[in-house]
């Protein structure tokens, strides 16, 4: 045998002798490994909390070599300081971990009341038959900030009429670190009422969170008529310990209030077809505020002129009156009878104030006596034509 063949044998029986093995490797290389460890992990392993504050930590497991109970603990806890592992709302000590799904457990740290505030670092610790996991936490402890209200309003002061209802918008705010049930009262001068309102509805009580605010609207509104003047109004916020005050002011101003009548308060009067007739009218200012640029105007039938002098009266003072002639010209063709004439007055700013006169149309005397005349000459012609046909 050559020296080529000789080394082409030997290759084939390492071949041979090392086949059997490659096999083995290569099954074995098919079977999965699992290969993941055991961890312990939550989303946020840094916290802030306010001194008397309890905390609670959401824990998840997951992973391992295989199924397994872990044992849970702590390490370099603060001194004081109460921990409890807590799941299906039970303290427990350990949880089972498979490795194909997560196990949740929550711990809860109850912090003593002298705590002071500083950062605090404790390690949550995960034991399993072989592995271990561990989960460093922080708590950063606060001073916490005593329960405070304050009242913010852009437009404290409010200008209306006596029956205007005045509206505040305002924020009621909370400065301190817990929540408060806050009650709302009001002091305000006699015959005032005053609401609270939130989103619309009348409230007396609203919860407002902790470094929170609600926005509140105050309404007043004066129950009967009240002279002009400024009317402060406080609004008080009582919540615990926490109170804030709020000083509000309404100013009336007075309101004209005007009148239409007559001097001997007669709505009535007589006028001639086709003649002019005044009437005196007397324009009361029965308000506490002047009456200006009081604009004067009519409805009357069809035909009808209707004059007024002045046809604008520059002011009418509070608990004054002037006096206005109107002229009123009936058409010539109007028929006797009695007609309504509406008139109207208007302040400057304000609304139309009128009154219906009934006006009675008398046609003319000479117009009567000529239809007497006819009348009577008709009854002449007829008696004389019965006498003379009569005879025969």
């Amino acid at each position: 045998m050559s020296r080529w063949n000789r080394i082409i044998a030997l290759g084939v029986t390492l071949l041979l002798l090392l086949s059997p093995v490659t096999s083995v490797l290569a099954q074995e290389g098919d079977q999965p490994q699992n290969n993941k460890s055991l961890t312990i992990f939550t989303q946020y392993p840094v916290q802030e909390a306010a001194v008397g504050e309890n905390v609670t930590f959401n824990l998840t497991l997951q992973g391992g070599a295989s199924a397994q109970v872990v044992r849970l603990d702590l390490q370099n806890l603060p001194e004081g300081w109460t921990a409890t592992f807590r799941g299906g709302g039970k303290v427990v000590r350990a949880a089972y971990v498979n490795p194909d799904n997560t196990t949740s457990v929550d711990l809860r740290i109850e912090l003593p009341k002298e705590v002071k505030a500083d950062t605090y670092r404790f390690t949550v610790v995960a034991r399993g038959e072989k592995e271990r996991a561990e989960l460093p936490i922080e708590l950063i402890i606060k001073e916490k900030l005593p329960p405070s209200l304050e009242f913010e309003i852009e437009l404290p002061t409010l200008r209306g009429t006596t029956d205007t209802t005045f509206r505040y918008s305002t924020t009621l705010r909370n400065r301190g670190d817990e929540d408060l049930s806050v009650n709302l009262l009001a002091e305000a001068p006699e015959n005032f009422q005053v609401l609270f309102k939130l989103t619309g509805q009348e409230v007396t009580n609203i919860p407002v969170p902790a470094n929170g605010s609600k926005r509140l609207d105050v309404e007043a509104k004066a129950l009967v008529e009240v002279p002009a003047g400024t009317y402060p109004i406080k609004v008080i916020a009582q919540g615990g310990e926490a109170k804030a005050e709020l000083a509000l002011v309404a100013e009336v101003v007075g309101k004209s209030d005007l009148t239409l009548t007559t001097p001997d308060g007669r709505l009535s009067g007589d006028a001639h077809a086709g003649e002019e007739t005044s009437l005196k009218l007397i324009l009361r200012n029965s308000g506490t505020a002047p009456a200006r640029k009081v604009e004067l105007s009519a409805s009357q039938p069809s035909g009808w002129s209707v004059e007024f002098d002045p046809k604008e009266v520059a002011e009418v003072p509070a608990d004054q009156q002037v006096e206005v002639t109107v002229k009123l010209r009936p058409p010539e063709k109007a028929i006797a009878g009695d007609y309504m004439v509406t008139l109207r007055a208007r302040p400057e700013g304000g609304s139309y104030e009128s009154a219906e006169f009934r006006i009675t149309v008398r046609t003319s005397t000479l117009w009567g006596v000529v239809g007497v005349g006819l009348i009577a000459v008709a009854v002449l012609v007829v008696g004389l034509a019965v006498m003379r046909f009569g005879r025969r």
